[in-house]
């Protein structure tokens, strides 16, 4: 079981880091994503079906903790654009959160950075770091939020949708990355 969990879980790394290459919000990329969340959820029922991760040997499970830690911040980018793709099907260009991507600049960068403090505070057993770098983004961004300075081919409306829809499916996910460490 071990081996097939670490296969499943390093596939879904190379899917992760292939999910970058496709134009963000692309079918490709999508389907990629798609294809990422499918290792992960099998992952996931591989583990509570079996003992989870009690009983492995500590090397497998630092290696399984290096490449869940990669796939939560390398993953969230791609399924993120992938979400936020599928939300704006049939929005006018005014009302797409990929057009907010204009206001909230730096969000690649910020989402992995959100999601490698997520990984780490839920694996170190401090879940109250979630609730940490939550509120320094929410505080960091807020003026970007409310800024009335914001460019008229956006809603101030897409801005938060980007920011709520973009802020949840990271931390989802880097939180269920991390529950795969944890399942015992």
């Amino acid at each position: 079981m071990t081996a097939i969990v670490l296969s499943l879980t390093a596939t879904g790394l190379i899917l992760a880091v292939l999910a970058w290459l496709p134009r963000s919000g692309s079918t490709l990329q999508i389907v990629v994503s798609g294809l990422m969340l499918a290792c992960l959820f099998t992952v996931g029922i591989l583990l509570l079906a079996g003992d989870g991760v009690a009983g492995w040997r500590e090397a497998w499970w630092n290696i399984l903790l290096l490449v869940a830690g990669a796939f939560a911040v390398a993953g969230g980018g791609p399924l993120t654009t992938s979400v936020l793709a599928l939300v704006d099907r049939g929005n006018t260009r005014s009302q797409s959160t990929q057009q907010a991507g204009e206001v909230l600049r730096g969000g690649a960068l910020i989402g992995s950075l959100e999601r490698m403090a997520i990984f780490a505070s839920i694996v170190a057993g401090w879940p109250e770091g979630v609730a940490v770098v939550l509120a320094i983004k929410g505080l960091a961004r807020y003026p970007e939020l409310r800024s009335p300075d914001q460019p008229a081919s956006v809603t101030p409306q897409a801005v938060a949708e980007r920011f709520i829809i973009g802020t949840f499916t990271s931390v989802l996910w880097s939180v269920t990355c991390a529950g795969l460490l944890l399942s015992h």
